[in-house]
């Protein structure tokens, strides 16, 4: 059994990190540290509630932490924990700078520690439909790959971290992350980044929108975007290819059910109905034939592939060098947007 110590318990910590942490069988979510409140031991009692990360560190037992805190204390705590001796998830963004993630995977590496960043939408059951359709070809060459994360909120959040002027907030930093991993996953680094990072709601001070398009050879696109004022939301995922499209217009359903508080079953949580898969559309000699994909993923995949790297029996799946290419993009996303020009990517290679 791994004792996981978890640093934060607001909503990413409490709805998409102690529940799948608590349901991957080898892993026991044995500390939370909220700093206030007590909201973490009506919901875990077995646990044991810290008020700060030297509380936290002093439990032995502990040997993986997962952060989840805002984005500007990502790094500092990271090193912190690292320095301690202690594995480490972070929440995405993994930091707000490349040179931060650098230096965290640095302290790790000579620590002989391991260090990830929690892509959990890599594991989504809609994204591993798209994976599989790419591997087995069936769209042809693909030329147009466009992913959205779009949601209607008009009006501000009461003392919300991410609608402050400070470093790692705003949408770009709280959804891209996702959108580049899901880009890069697919079709590795693009040759550009072009990017539109703008403030969409009046009186807003952060970043509320983005579209960032990834240039690959051939004349692949990849199209990224997020909005908060979309009542009707963009179609979740479209490829393009030359035998033909797959379009998913809903969201998994998974991530409302853990907001929301439900209880899962344990052997899947695979929860779409059919009716809301994707849909594969052929063309072939002319006719035209289309059907569901089925969705199959789960978010626990994350932390037991964490559990098996601590046990020594495989390789971690969210590498460092992956971590550092989302941080890379986006970066360039924010220079490009800047300028106004389409940028060259910028490789930073681990030794």
């Amino acid at each position: 059994m791994i004792d996981v110590g978890l640093i934060g318990f607001g909503l990413g910590a409490r709805c998409f990190h102690a529940p799948v942490i608590s349901a991957v069988s080898g892993l026991r979510l044995a500390a939370i540290l909220q700093r206030s409140g007590d909201e973490a031991a009506k919901t875990y009692p077995r646990a044991r509630i810290v008020r700060s990360v030297d509380e936290l560190l002093a439990i032995e037992t502990i040997r993986l932490v997962a952060i989840v805190t805002p984005n500007q204390t990502h790094y500092p705590l990271a090193l912190r924990c690292l320095e301690a001796g202690r594995n480490v998830v972070v929440d995405k963004p993994f930091t707000t700078t490349v040179a931060e993630t650098l230096e965290l995977i640095r302290v790790a590496r000579k620590r002989g520690l391991i260090l990830t960043v929690y892509h959990n939408r890599r594991f989504d059951p809609d994204f591993q439909a798209i994976r599989k359709i790419v591997a087995d070809r069936e769209l042809g060459r693909i030329v147009r790959f466009e992913a959205h994360y779009d949601r209607y909120r008009p009006t501000s959040k009461p003392n919300a971290w991410r609608e402050k002027a400070e470093p790692g907030s705003g949408v770009l930093f709280d959804l891209a992350p996702h959108l580049l991993d899901h880009a890069m996953t697919l079709f590795g680094r693009p040759q550009s980044i072009a990017a539109d990072v703008r403030i969409e709601r009046e009186g807003f001070v952060t970043d509320d929108a983005f579209d960032i398009s990834l240039h690959y050879p051939g004349g692949l696109r990849a199209q990224l975007g997020a909005t908060m004022l979309a009542a009707v939301p963009r179609p979740r995922f479209i490829l393009h290819g030359t035998k033909g499209s797959f379009v998913k217009t809903t969201f998994d359903p998974l991530e409302l059910t853990l907001r929301l508080g439900h209880s899962l079953p344990v052997d899947s949580w695979n929860l779409e109905k059919e009716e809301n898969w994707g849909e594969l559309t052929l063309i072939e000699e002319g006719q035209t034939r289309s059907r569901k994909i089925p969705s199959r993923g789960d978010w626990r995949e994350f932390y037991a592939n964490v559990r098996d790297v601590l046990l020594g029996k495989a390789a971690l799946l969210v590498t460092p060098q992956q971590a550092i290419e989302v941080m890379v993009a986006l970066e360039l996303a924010r220079e490009s947007n800047q300028n106004q020009r389409t940028v060259p990517w910028k490789s930073v290679d681990l030794e």
